[in-house]
């Protein structure tokens, strides 16, 4: 089934009610949000020529228009390829060529920031809120194309130890899966409840949007282009019952700002992306009050492993309360979850090894990438890359990763292609990317170099190259790297190596 459909629906039922938010204020009702995204797919059609199945892309900062055009992508029964906003040029060009994506939606800004490097398979780039974005919006509208649950709605772009982006297919059914699981077991949403889009469209909070078009909530977004703390909190004065998906560094940031702010409007944090600190989770109860929640997941299977409920989190009687707020909770009823060896066998409760997940919500694959796609689909298991272990009582605490990945203010970097950029300067001979512990950010990424470079050199390479919050915060200029027998740069040892070394 279509997930427009639960646009067109609630345009029909109830189309006076408020559909989108921008600050403090509803900017569109229901009807005149189904009405556009009607037309919105028109164009896509007729006048842009694309065919079901296609792909468009989104790079766009959040707004009231991500959504009409996400519901327009798939109304037309095409794909849609949010894209990470704070990307480089030169990595958003991957995206779009390795999605194939024929037409791109930008914001103003990003635009000239994607042109230089469109690849040649990109046959429209089209600025949200210009005159040719306009100008869509007067296509004749066209009805919801049929889709199954196994056509593909969302490819979301993540990344392995490679560093090289690889495409989650998300489903009609997955998202749905997911949806259903978010509402049934992390917030049930009232009609009129608003979810405030601080974090990314693009990623975790994005995915929240369709559960609360279905139970006709409004979809609200801020009106600073970055995160904020004071404007959220005056904008939890502005919607009351109002919830928000927030990285943990979000969180702290909303905790350590000093604006007054009334907690009986929140109705939920949704913290997510990283794990938080228990110290730091208790500061935030502290002042806003056992409204938290807290889910784990990933592109592969979107924010739908495990959650940790509110109702645990507001248990502080319970004899283990401080045990569960340190764990990602329990089993999602929608999910299988599974802590294996190395062989894919099932361990005890207590002991730890792999994560490995299936279910409904789980994707169908990576896109254009089968080897990736049988590895980490093994046997029907989502292979998560993360070390975990459950409790007697079924509750997971997360050990550690198996892959390198470095997860700063909840965004991933991969220390693959941060290394590659650094490794184009002459006189860098070695380099190895880890992240440090950071009590604000979770990591911060440390770049170790074996060569002759200046750090300013170094730093203008990556600005060049990557998106500026995968540029290293440090450079430690060392004479060689640890390495094995076989010539393997030791990680562990080096992270080790560092921790002791920033103690002092």
């Amino acid at each position: 089934m279509n997930l427009a459909l639960w646009l067109e629906r609630v345009g029909l039922s109830h189309g006076d009610r408020p559909a989108l938010g921008l600050g403090r204020r509803a900017v569109r009702n229901y009807a005149e949000v189904a009405g556009r995204v009607a037309r919105l797919a028109g164009a896509l059609r007729q006048r842009c020529g694309l065919e079901p199945g296609d792909r468009v892309a989104i790079v766009a900062k959040n707004s009231p228009d991500y959504l009409e055009l996400m519901y327009a992508i798939w109304h037309a029964g095409l794909a849609a390829v949010p894209a990470n906003a704070k990307l480089h040029g030169r990595e958003l060009a991957y995206i779009l060529e390795h999605s194939g994506a024929r037409v791109c939606f930008a914001s103003h800004g990003l635009d000239s920031e994607i042109a230089p490097h469109a690849p040649a398979t990109l046959e429209r780039l089209i600025t949200i809120g210009s005159a040719e974005y306009e100008a869509l919006l007067a296509a004749d509208p066209i009805a919801v194309w049929p889709r199954q649950g196994d056509d593909l709605a969302w490819l979301f772009y993540t990344s392995g130890t490679t560093g090289r982006p690889k495409g989650a297919m998300l489903t009609h059914g997955v998202l749905a899966a997911a949806s259903y699981a978010y509402a049934a077991e992390v917030e049930p949403i009232a009609p009129g409840d608003a979810l405030l889009h601080a974090a990314p469209m693009s990623h975790g909070s994005g995915v929240y949007m369709m559960a609360t078009v279905a139970r006709l909530g409004i979809n609200v977004t801020p009106e600073a282009s970055s995160f904020d703390a004071e404007e959220v909190l005056r904008l939890f004065e502005a919607w009351p019952q109002t919830s928000m998906f927030a990285a943990p560094t979000m969180i702290k940031r909303l905790v350590e700002c000093r604006a007054e702010s009334n907690p009986d409007n929140i109705r939920t944090i949704i913290w997510g992306g990283a794990p938080m600190y228990v110290a730091d989770a208790l500061r935030a109860i502290e002042r806003f009050g056992p409204r938290f929640a807290q889910i784990y997941g990933q592109g592969e299977v979107p924010m739908t492993i495990t959650t940790l409920s509110k109702q645990d989190i507001a248990d502080r009687e319970h004899p283990r309360w401080a045990e569960r707020l340190g764990s990602a909770g329990r089993a999602y009823a929608c999910a299988e979850v599974m802590i294996a060896d190395g062989d894919d066998r099932a361990l005890a409760g207590g002991e730890a090894g792999e994560v490995l997940c299936r279910g409904d919500a789980v994707m169908a694959g990576y896109w254009r990438n089968p080897e990736a796609s049988a590895a980490t689909l093994k046997d029907g298991w989502l292979h998560t890359g993360d070390i975990g272990a459950f409790d007697a009582d079924g509750y997971l605490t997360l050990k550690d990763r198996s892959k390198d990945v470095i997860i700063s203010g909840g965004s991933n970097i991969y220390p693959r292609e941060v290394e590659e950029v650094l490794l184009e300067h002459a006189r860098v001979r070695e380099v190895s990317v880890i992240g440090r512990p950071d009590p604000e950010w979770g990591e911060v990424v440390v770049a170790y170099v074996v060569g002759e470079a200046e750090r300013s050199e170094l730093d203008a390479l990556c600005l060049n190259g990557i998106a500026r919050f995968k540029r290293p915060k440090e450079y430690v200029f060392v004479e060689s790297l640890p390495k094995n027998n076989y010539g393997k740069i030791l990680k562990t040892e080096l992270r080790e190596r560092d921790l002791q070394q920033h103690k002092r």
